[in-house]
Parts: C-alpha cells; structure tokens; sequence
C-alpha cells in the first residue's frame, strides 16, 4: 500500500505507552503521517505543511537538485520513508522510521523501492509549530547515532539555521545562522547555500 493513500489511522494503538516496529507501521493505514522514533510513535498531524514551510523546502530542494544534476547523489522529500536500523536491517528488528523534510544520499545501495535504510548523508529538518521538545531531542539522538554526517535544523519563524557536523560520532552544532550568512556543506563538496535567497520574501 502506497504511504500517500491516506486512511484512517488505527485507533487501537497504545501511542504513549506502546513500542513498534516497521514490521507494525508496515501493517498501518494512515489518515495523518507518523514517524516512529525508537519505537515510539510520532504524530506528524493532519494539515499539510504551512506555506512558509513549503517555501523554504522547495527553495532548498531546488538549489541542492541543481547542483546534484549529473553527480552520484540523491535528493529526496517528505513524503519519504528513511529506516535506521541499529543492529539488523530486519522489519522486525528496525524501530526508527522518519520522513525527513529534505534528505541527501550518496550511497545507492541504501535505496529501495520502500525508501531508504541507513544514514543519509544529510539531513535537513525545517521546524513546524507541532515539532516538540522531546522529538527533537530523539532525531537528533538517532541522527546523530545512525552517523547522518549533516543535520540541519531551520527555523522559519526566526529565519535561522544550525548546522550539526558528525565528529567522532558526535554532533558539532555550528553558530546560528540567518539572513546574509553563506553557509556551506562539509558532506557535500562544494555546496553553498546563500540564506539571503531561503530567507527573503517570506
């Protein structure tokens, strides 16, 4: 079943209490999108992304898919499930699935007809007004423990960005960027993202 053919989402599911795996989120139909974050469930909500929201993530997806044009990456968007798998790449053993906003992937073996599994090698979260505290410490924590090299956190609202580089197995957060800052990609050789353009106009 396509993860875009949206029906309703089982009502019997312990969410604050149960613990999942994909083989379960495999076996769910879905009137909202949800995430699965080390067993937990994460209710992404109903209504489609705001428009600022879906600004930002086209401008960036549209800068990174130009520059990728012709190399050995991939770009892919939400709706896009990526599995990260600790011990073993079995439906049965993995307990994260997330859609991130924006994903890059170098490595093609990571890549199926489900989505991916594995790290990919960068990450950008955009922040909406249901991300809260405690899903955004556990994305960090998986990002950061599956070895997503990148990890980009905006926030929209206060036109920021951070950048998290993964060091010896930890995130290195950057200063905070904003408007009239260039940033530039360590994963992705030679990417730079003028901020001025993601920022403007909104």
């Amino acid at each position: 079943m396509s993860r875009l053919d949206f029906k309703p989402f089982p009502k019997d599911l312990d969410v604050d209490n149960g613990f999942y795996k994909y083989a379960d989120y495999l076996t769910w139909e879905f009137d909202e999108r949800v995430e699965l974050i080390r067993g937990k469930i994460f209710r992404m909500g109903e209504d489609a992304p705001k428009r600022i929201h879906q600004k930002i993530s086209g401008i960036i997806s549209y800068l990174l898919y130009t520059y990728l044009k012709g190399k050995p990456w991939e770009i892919y968007f939400a709706p896009f499930d990526v599995r990260l798998p600790v011990k073993s790449k079995r439906n049965e053993d993995i307990d994260t699935v997330v859609q991130p906003d924006i994903c890059v992937i170098c490595d093609p073996e990571k890549l199926d007809n489900a989505g991916c599994i594995g790290a990919p090698d960068l990450i950008v979260e955009i922040l909406s007004p249901g991300n809260n505290r405690k899903e955004l410490r556990n994305k960090y924590e998986v990002y950061e423990e599956s070895g997503v090299r990148e990890y980009w956190i905006i926030h929209p609202d206060e036109q920021t960005l951070m950048i998290n580089t993964l060091r010896e197995g930890k995130y290195q957060p950057s200063r905070l960027f904003t408007s009239g800052d260039i940033v530039e990609s360590k994963c992705i050789e030679g990417f730079k993202l003028d901020l001025e353009e993601v920022f403007s106009d909104l």
